[in-house]
């Protein structure tokens, strides 16, 4: 079944903290789209405000300017929620390496702010971002739940930690809480820009403007890279998940896996282009390999995802040639 054909209480409440980013503004949009009544909580940090200024005009969209590091800013933003699907994050695994307090303060005090918030105002679901790093350098694959090896980076430990409060909100408070660890998520309105963005957007913007991309590493490590479409296929199936599947981490991918210098030629084959890339040193914290196990979240949450690897990049494309 599409996402697009579930059905909540049509006076459900949804709150997407990270709304104005690349996946919560996805969310924000999908929800709106289902009649359902969205506020998005943003600093607007790294997300966008050019991201929502779209649904700016819609009766049932509210933005909330706060930042999930401020308690109050997030108990206001929980009252009269129903669900709440906790985006916001700083992501990047090189900047991590960089600003190991700063992911702390963000990453785990702020979804800890978000949790309390929501177990204070009595949320139904709690459904949150987690990532496939967690895995670590353990070397098996595909990445299974229960098998996670030695963390790589600041931004896997606080992912790790998120799940850990997950499990014990779950456990201690009966919170319904669900960690999605997303496998390299990638679509419409992920940022192209900056020197931490996602190589699929970079690649398509530098190959658009005939510049010479870099690949880091020597472009045999391989991804399980995921369409933006089953990331809210797998978050709005989580919230009406049973009790029994909550305080667990589900893989959120196709089940895939792409190499990266593949990926290059084939976005350069459809963009007309013929550039070679350059190669650069590996980034720090990266693995080499993912991919993911998807048979727990098909089981448990009903994730049936629909779009493969090539499906999705079609439709990227698409987007970036008419928005960039």
């Amino acid at each position: 079944m599409s996402y697009k054909e579930l059905k909540f209480d049509e006076k459900s409440v949804f709150l997407v903290t990270g709304g104005a980013g690349f996946i919560g503004s996805n969310l924000v949009e999908a929800l709106l789209r289902m009649g359902y009544e969205v506020r998005c909580l943003d600093n607007l940090s790294t997300g966008k405000q050019s991201n929502v200024d779209l649904f700016i005009d819609n009766p049932k969209y509210t933005f909330i300017k706060g930042d999930i590091r401020d308690l109050d800013s997030c108990m206001e933003a929980c009252k009269g929620v129903d669900y709440v699907m906790n985006e916001a994050a700083w992501g990047s695994v090189p900047r991590s390496i960089e600003m190991p307090l700063f992911y702390e303060e963000v990453n785990i005090r702020g979804t800890l702010n978000m949790m309390e918030a929501a177990r204070q105002n009595k949320v139904k679901k709690f459904v949150y971002a987690s990532s496939s790093s967690v895995y670590g350098d353990h070397p098996v694959l595909p990445k299974t739940e229960g098998q996670e090896g030695n963390l790589l980076s600041p931004y896997a430990l606080t992912k790790r930690v998120d799940e850990e409060y997950g499990k014990l909100y779950y456990k201690l408070y009966g919170l319904d809480t669900y960690g999605l660890r997303y496998f390299n998520v990638f679509g419409r309105r992920q940022d192209p820009d900056g020197a931490y963005a996602a190589v699929i957007p970079k690649f398509i913007k530098q190959l658009m403007n005939d510049e010479t991309p870099t690949i880091n590493g020597d472009g045999k490590q391989s991804r399980d890279f995921t369409y933006i479409e089953n990331v809210i296929e797998a978050n709005l199936k989580a919230c009406l998940a049973p009790h029994e599947a909550a305080g667990e981490a589900y893989n959120v991918a196709y089940g895939g896996r792409e190499y990266l210098v593949d990926i290059y030629y084939e976005l350069t084959k459809a963009l007309g282009k013929d550039i070679e890339p350059n190669y650069g040193p590996d980034r720090a914290g990266d693995i080499k390999h993912s991919n993911a196990d998807i048979s727990k979240a098909k089981r448990l949450l009903n994730y049936n995802p629909d779009y493969s690897f090539e499906r999705g990049i079609k439709e990227a494309i698409d987007w970036y040639k008419n928005n960039l």
